[in-house]
């Protein structure tokens, strides 16, 4: 029995070794998912330079100019705007 149970220990050791793909959303060292969901190679290392402190800005609002045109009837050949629709003539 206790050789059985060392075993078992060892196989869960040996199965949470292998969570390194895991961390790389499951594609494996070396790769990532993408933004549809497969497997993306990664493209070599990220530096990221020192600079100052980033200043976060609102963002400008220009609101659209207000367009007013008259409203225009238009009826097919034959027809005339009458008592709210077209109408034969």
């Amino acid at each position: 029995m206790k050789y059985l149970f060392a075993a078992a220990v060892l196989v869960t050791t040996a199965f949470a070794g292998m969570s390194a793909a895991e961390a790389a959303g499951g594609c494996g060292p070396g790769w990532h998912r993408g933004p549809y969901g497969g497997c993306v190679r990664n493209r070599g290392p990220v530096v990221v330079a020192p600079g100052p402190a980033v200043v976060v800005r609102p963002p400008v609002v220009v609101e659209r100019p207000v367009v007013v045109a008259p409203r225009v009837r238009a009826c097919p050949y034959g027809f005339a705007w009458r008592y709210g629709r077209c109408r034969p003539i």
